[in-house]
């Protein structure tokens, strides 16, 4: 067993909670740490989603270091009121304001400001971006929530790490069943914002801050990544009661339980619309089979959607031979092996183990983000884009994966790909 990590996969805590607040409406991430810390994940952000971001630091040095952070956190917050006038800060922790040991909390709780401002605990040396959007997530859920008093047939929707396709094509589906809902966090909109002058300060859409006040007023919640804001879910759940459950709905068979547990939920009923579009993804399976059946495929993406996606090229007639996440965890090490027939588990290892397992697997096709790239070309191997982050191609981000119509689009692309590797030379 090794004892150092070659090419991690995994990125950091605040990474993944800073993803969740995108989904904010005028919400403004401040990173408590050194200003490496915000200027990583925004490079990260800008490549995959080729749209500026921005992100506060409260520029830790040495001297806070020895000291504590207490000046530079609070000077922060001042700064970033009174040049952004946001309606939510979210302070997120490091591994060096962890580590000095700020008491963020306190800090937030002495201060007197014209937002809501809600302390975020996101230590680097533990989890992953994963771990750090759940507990994004969660943290902006129990703070902001409000004791329900007139609770309806809304639901709230929490999507996980999922691209603005993901969630565009969620809400069409919802929106054609004439569903109420709450997108916890919504970034259909704020990271795939129309080109429009004047700019304004905060991109339209995203969730706003009455909206998560007013979510425990839902009658449900269903998760789509148990990993990323399902403990916001349980939240939910175990405080007020409402109903929970967490689906992916990648593929036929998981597009068609998270439909019947929306219906459940709501008192709903599924519209024509959908019924075609499930018709029209099956004839897509259907007219692609005699290439996918019996491909030997590996994937590696966050845990959630490394499942799905496992599930539905299982649809697809592949043998999953490899299910790979950098996320470790024993509730998708459980999971994987229900969707792989033999196949490798790799749970929270890093690119280095992954390239071993394909070589030594006789992989096919490889499903993975844009670090997977060198491991499908240097093994000639058929490759499928998918997850965070992709930069080396132009738009993934706009596109779904995720329903009936999303599965149309990863089928084309899975098809493609498979024909682009055999006119390879």
């Amino acid at each position: 067993m090794r004892s150092v990590t070659i090419n991690p996969a995994r990125m950091c805590q605040p990474i993944g909670a800073m993803y969740a607040l995108f989904g904010v409406h005028a919400a403004v991430s401040l990173v408590h740490g050194s200003q490496g810390c915000a200027a990583y994940p925004m490079r990260m952000f800008n490549r995959h989603f080729r749209e500026l971001v921005q992100v506060a630091v409260s520029s830790l040095g040495e001297d806070a270091s020895v000291f504590g952070g207490k000046k530079n956190l609070t000077t922060a917050i001042k700064n970033v009121i009174a040049r952004r006038h946001p309606e939510l800060i979210g302070v997120i922790t490091t591994c060096l304001s962890e580590t000095i040991g700020d008491d963020i909390d306190g800090i937030i709780r002495e201060g007197k400001y014209e937002c809501k401002v809600v302390p975020i605990h996101t230590p680097s040396y533990v989890g992953s971006h994963v771990t750090g959007y759940d507990n994004a997530l969660c943290s902006l859920v129990s703070h902001l929530s409000e004791e329900p008093d007139a609770v309806d047939e809304r639901i709230n929707i929490v999507p996980g790490m999922v691209n603005p396709g993901d969630v565009m094509e969620i809400k069409q589906m919802l929106d054609s069943m004439n569903v109420s809902y709450t997108i916890l966090n919504d970034i259909s909109e704020t990271l795939n914002a129309p080109l429009m002058l004047p700019k304004p300060p905060f991109p339209e859409g995203g969730t706003s801050v009455d909206e998560i006040e007013d979510c425990a007023n839902a009658c449900g919640v269903i998760s789509l990544c148990e990993h990323a804001g399902g403990s916001a879910a349980v939240f939910l759940k175990g405080k007020y009661g409402m109903a929970a459950d967490t689906i992916c709905p990648i593929g036929v068979e998981n597009t068609d339980r998270f439909l019947d547990a929306v219906c459940d939920m709501t008192g709903g009923g599924i519209p024509n619309s959908l019924e075609k579009e499930r018709g029209r993804l099956i004839d897509a399976m259907v007219d692609v089979h005699m290439k996918t059946y019996g491909k030997r495929a590996a994937i590696f993406a966050d845990p959630d959607i490394a499942l799905a996606l496992a599930e539905f090229v299982t649809e697809l007639g592949m043998d999953v031979v490899i299910i790979s996440s950098s996320t470790a965890s024993r509730k998708f090490l459980q999971k994987a092996k229900s969707v792989t027939d033999g196949g490798e588990i790799l749970n929270g290892r890093d690119l280095y183990e992954l390239h071993r397992a394909v070589k030594d697997r006789e992989v096919d096709i490889l499903f993975g983000n844009t670090k997977c790239k060198p491991i499908a070309k240097d093994e000639g191997v058929a490759f499928v884009r998918c997850g965070f982050p992709v930069y080396d191609r132009v738009g993934y981000h706009r596109y779904g994966i995720m329903g009936y119509h999303g599965g149309v689009y990863l089928t084309d692309m899975i098809m493609n790909a498979i024909l682009e590797w055999e006119e390879r030379e």
